[in-house]
């Protein structure tokens, strides 16, 4: 009976006391944004995972609590520039950004993101930026910038810059050093860190996805049309992120009603470890094991710089280089069309690789042309070319392009169609952003989606497989 009764002293002790050295070692300022209960709880844990770590997720409690965390209401960041949208948007896209001793990237990655993106486009998302360096002479400069280059953006509510004052901060305590960091880079990647949740609690309301992007890339075109693609096929998966990009912090996705949670783990950990690796441990705490990753990536840093680091690196995505497009692939396959074909063209023609073409008289819409795959590949990328090719007649103005899967081994067709892109002038050549373990393609369809005046000339459906 004595061994159970010094066995319960020895663990309870072996419990409590790391709970109050915890406590002692971290008091509870006015400027924690975590309440007494939940630090409690954490150290409780920590404590917990001293005695067993094999049966005890990391801060599992603290995930608990968290399902259900709102937006942070002690954080009085600040509108400099424009007014939230007064209805809710699909994507909201986060650049958090500060003085870099070279040059100032923010303006160049804004009018990345702009250009990169249609009218259409513009109208499902807002950018919203965070200037978080406390210099008063640098954010006037760049309030005044931003305001006079990007005015159009900011009367339609599609632009909004904020700061947040210092004083919202928590403070610098004893940091450890990792890595080999310098004093001054850990106190750099500390406060970036905070910027970053300030940035997003502030996002949290405004639509239903966050993109974070970081200063200084260079947007693809189309970006926006690609993720939206990607979101309806995951629109009922379970996932914390998707990423576009594979380049530290950039291209990372949530949804919004998941920003809390995070916030709250970067504001208890930012003196620990870099954002890009928190959110890898955040990953692992929800048993998130595999990133889920689409390729090719969709931002690139300019000029090999990159905000996470606070530095020039040499830094490139190795997809793009892995994907350098030569020639197309077209393996066999099969074609299948609804549109009529004219006296003397050959369907088969618009998937050659010679110059031949396929010649259509009259185009409905609802018509197709569809390449079904003997069999079903990665494809990387798609290229559809209309019209003359001297003139640029006979192009179909209305159509667009698909990506077709099978689950029910249909033998000329399938059962499962994802838009790829538009036809702009009567082209499309686009790189396919697929997920890393995703699912192979059998067909590919060109639709017409709206009846076209004359004829039509479908010079060539080219496909790059991996």
């Amino acid at each position: 009976m004595k061994y159970f009764l010094w066995k319960f002293i020895i663990v309870a002790t072996v419990v409590v006391l790391p709970i109050f050295f915890f406590i002692k070692e971290n008091p509870f300022d006015t400027t924690s944004f975590l309440s007494l209960e939940e630090k409690r709880m954490v150290a409780w844990q920590r404590a917990r995972m001293q005695i067993n770590p094999g049966r005890t997720n990391h801060l599992e409690t603290f995930k608990n609590m968290q399902k259900n965390s709102e937006p942070l209401k002690n954080v009085n960041s600040r509108i400099l520039i424009g007014a939230p949208p007064t209805k809710k948007k699909l994507l909201t896209i986060g650049i958090s950004s500060v003085q870099h001793p070279q040059r100032s990237y923010l303006l160049d990655t804004l009018q990345s993101l702009f250009f990169a993106s249609s009218p259409s486009e513009m109208k499902h998302i807002i950018a919203l930026v965070h200037l978080a360096d406390p210099d008063p002479k640098w954010l006037d400069q760049m309030v005044s910038n931003i305001s006079s280059l990007f005015k159009p953006y900011i009367q339609a509510r599609q632009l909004v810059v904020i700061n947040t004052p210092l004083k919202n901060y928590l403070p610098l305590k004893d940091p450890k050093k990792k890595f080999n960091d310098t004093p001054a880079y850990i106190a750099f990647r500390s406060k970036q860190n905070m910027d970053y949740a300030f940035l997003m609690n502030f996002a949290t309301n405004h639509s239903d996805y966050f993109l974070m992007i970081e200063d200084g890339v260079k947007c693809a075109p189309g970006f926006v049309t690609q993720i939206a693609t990607i979101l309806s096929a995951w629109e009922y998966k379970p996932y914390v992120t998707l990423e576009f990009s594979e380049l530290g912090f950039t291209g990372k996705l949530f949804r919004t009603r998941d920003l809390p949670r995070f916030v709250h783990f970067l504001l208890l950990f930012y003196q620990q470890t870099p954002c890009d690796y928190l959110l890898s441990h955040f990953l692992d705490l929800l048993m998130k094991k595999k990133p889920i990753q689409f390729f090719p990536s969709l931002f690139q840093y300019m000029d090999n710089y990159s905000s996470s680091d606070g530095k020039f690196s040499s830094l490139s995505s190795k997809e793009l280089e892995e994907n350098d497009i030569d020639y197309p692939s077209n393996p066999a396959a099969s074609i299948y069309t609804s549109l009529q074909v004219a006296n003397g063209s050959v369907v088969m023609n618009a998937y050659s690789l010679d110059e031949n073409f396929f010649y259509t008289k009259e185009a409905k819409a609802g018509s197709h042309l569809t390449v079904v795959l003997n069999i079903p590949a990665k494809v990387i990328q798609v290229q559809v070319l209309t019209g003359s090719d001297q003139k640029g007649e006979n192009q179909l103005k209305e159509g667009q392009v698909e990506l077709g899967y099978d689950t029910s081994n249909r033998y000329n067709d399938c059962d499962d169609y994802i838009l790829l892109g538009f036809l702009v002038n009567g082209v499309l050549n686009k790189q396919v952003l697929s997920e890393q373990s995703g699912k192979k393609v059998k067909c590919v369809r060109l639709l017409v989606t709206a009846p076209a005046p004359s004829g039509i000339v479908v010079r060539h459906i080219n496909l790059w497989i991996k």
